[in-house]
């Protein structure tokens, strides 16, 4: 069992513990989630024994010794010296190779690393998988680089052939790992593709698109950039692998912050910063996120102070100058604001451009089961459609009014099951994992089959107190055959003046920017502004499902020159359809009658020419 140390050298700190220190006292800027990070560190060195795991500082320091004792930096304003860790990775690498448990192995089986860009993670990630693979006593170790495509996973592959080749520092000329022979490179330059150890028998290999390896056994896997992966399984899938390992084994990945569209990377982040805050409990994961703090989001391109928040590295390996010409850039072309913002100062897209504001956004979010929708039974309740193309995203939202006037919106989505891995790709969404764990249901071949959501509404209209449903009306025909397939009776609302059909009422809504005044008519700009006013005053619970977050988070307005606005199509990030029907029912069950504007006669006159 590792011998009980205070993580000290006497009366001083090793350098890990120190840098967790001195981000607690304030000794340098950090922002709050990165402050939890150190919190956590120093606090587990006083009762993490008690839960079989220990810090072992010469473990640490040993990882810590490495990269400066093998290794140049090769690029950027300090190539060619020795790859000194910064002091952010210093406590990174420190954590993650320092904290071992009973038996000696890693503490840590994943690690996460989020910061701005250039902050030098994947050369520190590429030095962390060179360690793993030849200087830990690992006989036949598997080291591998993943990334969502081929060409990013050879990004931290190139930083750890380009480490190998570059001088040893304090040897003579042109002494390097792989000309000494410590090592060897399979391929020729940038066509290297693996890196072997021959004396422990060990390997490092890059796979494209973050695809398994028949049968392995990995001792590190290294995913970079985790906010461009689409789906979360090729990473769950590794990680099962690293949990197998009887010894030390560690999955570490490092990302910029991910736009909130991004919707992988977004999952994971969050989940890294629960654990980061202490909110979750999981001995064997570390977080690192360093972003700006919230306060700081609306003044970030002023405030210089703040920066180093998200860039630990800034003024130390990424000079200033950076990052001050990406900041004026964006002052003056809109269309780079929302990505230096995030990239540069972890800022989600979402904050920067989500249709709403999107913490008011997430205050109305709720899961809404099956037994609240029982409790809704009796109260007043409006179904909207947006029917789509049959073989794209279908969604359908029931809206309740309950007795202390709040609305409950829930939506259901359909998508066709043929092509839905095409679709995956093209959309970046993962559809195919939305289906599995039950947010939307794929169904027919090549087309969605309108019955199912015939069915659907008959069943509501069966359970509920169904006023009407209204509708895009593009398909719509399409769904009034499907009414009439499974034997369930609609009939579409045509005006005051026209008679009324039997069973299910539909009325039309028109999705452009134009408002009607017309009785019974819904229309975009109102929708939106009711729906927006039911979100600012909390008067609204809308089910927090990752598809109408994605569709939120995908969002774009327009507006015409009288400030009327419509959802946009076109300039939107991904599908929609699921926002847009909340929007029709939030806007049928508010629907207050309106008075025309004045006519504009009254204000200027009648002109005579």
């Amino acid at each position: 069992m590792p011998t009980r140390t205070s993580g000290r050298r006497g009366k001083q700190s090793d350098p890990t513990t120190a840098w967790a220190e001195g981000a607690v006292r304030g000794d340098f800027v950090t922002g709050e989630l990165v402050r939890y990070a150190a919190e956590r560190h120093l606090r587990d060195l006083r009762d993490a024994e008690a839960r079989g795991y220990f810090w072992r500082p010469d473990l640490a320091q040993c990882a810590l010794d490495f990269f400066p004792s093998l290794f140049t930096i090769t690029d950027g304003p300090a190539e060619g010296k020795p790859f000194n860790l910064i002091p952010y990775q210093v406590f990174i690498v420190g954590s993650l190779m320092g904290w071992v448990n009973a038996e000696g192995r890693w503490r840590f089986r994943s690690g996460y690393v989020e910061t701005g860009k250039g902050q030098a993670k994947s050369p520190m990630m590429a030095g962390l998988g060179l360690y793993a693979m030849g200087w830990c006593d690992f006989s036949r170790a598997q080291i591998y680089s993943i990334a969502a495509n081929k060409q990013t996973s050879m990004v931290l592959f190139k930083d750890a052939t380009a480490m190998c080749r570059a001088q040893i520092p304090g040897y003579d000329d042109g002494e390097s790992l792989d000309v000494r022979g410590d090592i060897v490179i399979r391929g020729e330059g940038d066509n290297a593709w693996k890196i072997e150890h021959p004396a422990t028998q060990s390997f490092f290999l890059p796979l494209a698109d973050g695809k398994k390896q028949s049968g392995p056994r990995p001792r590190m896997v290294l995913a970079d950039e985790i906010h461009e992966f689409t789906s979360v399984a090729q990473i769950d899938t590794w990680q099962r692998a690293i949990d197998k390992i009887a010894g030390s084994a560690m999955m570490v990945l490092g990302s910029n912050t991910p736009a909130t569209s991004q919707l992988v990377g977004t999952e994971i982040s969050e989940a890294a910063q629960a654990v980061a805050k202490g909110d979750v409990k999981n001995d064997t994961a570390f977080a690192f996120v360093a972003r700006v703090d919230k306060k700081d989001r609306e003044t970030v391109f002023e405030n210089e102070a703040c920066w180093v928040k998200s860039l630990p590295a800034l003024g130390i390996t990424y000079p200033i100058t950076n990052i001050r010409e990406a900041v004026e850039a964006a002052k003056t072309r809109l269309s780079t604001k929302s990505s230096v913002r995030r990239l540069y100062f972890g800022i989600p897209t979402g904050a920067a451009d989500f249709w709403i504001n999107e913490e008011s956004w997430a205050a109305v979010l709720r899961e809404i089961p099956d037994d609240v929708i029982a409790q809704l039974r009796g109260c007043k309740c409006w179904l909207s459609l947006d029917l789509s193309k049959k073989n794209d995203l279908t969604a359908l939202t029931a809206t309740w009014l309950d007795d202390e006037g709040r609305l409950w919106s829930k939506t259901w989505y359909w998508t066709a099951r043929d092509g839905l891995e095409d679709r995956v790709k093209a959309d970046l969404a993962p559809y195919d994992e939305w289906v599995e764990k039950g947010f939307m249901s794929a169904v027919g071949g090549a087309t969605i089959d309108y019955t199912f959501i015939a069915a659907q509404v008959q069943r509501l209209c069966n359970d509920h107190d169904v006023q009407e449903l209204v509708f895009d009306p593009a398909k719509i025909a399409d769904f009034e055959t499907a009414c009439d397939e499974i034997g369930f009776p609609a009939w579409r609302f045509r005006g005051i003046k026209e008679p009324a059909g039997t069973g299910l009422k539909m009325v039309a809504h028109a999705q452009g920017m134009r408002v009607m005044f017309e009785d019974r008519q819904y229309c975009m700009p109102r929708s939106i502004q009711r729906l927006e006013d039911r979100i600012l005053n909390k008067t609204i619970f809308i089910e927090d499902s990752p598809v109408t977050y994605s569709c939120a988070a995908n969002a774009a307005l327009m507006e015409d020159g009288m400030k009327n606005r419509a959802f946009d199509k076109k300039r939107s990030r991904g599908r929609i359809d699921g926002l847009v029907t909340i929007a029709m029912g939030a806007g049928a069950a508010d629907n207050v009658p309106m008075a025309p504007p004045p006519s504009v006669y009254e204000s200027r006159g009648v002109r005579r020419l």
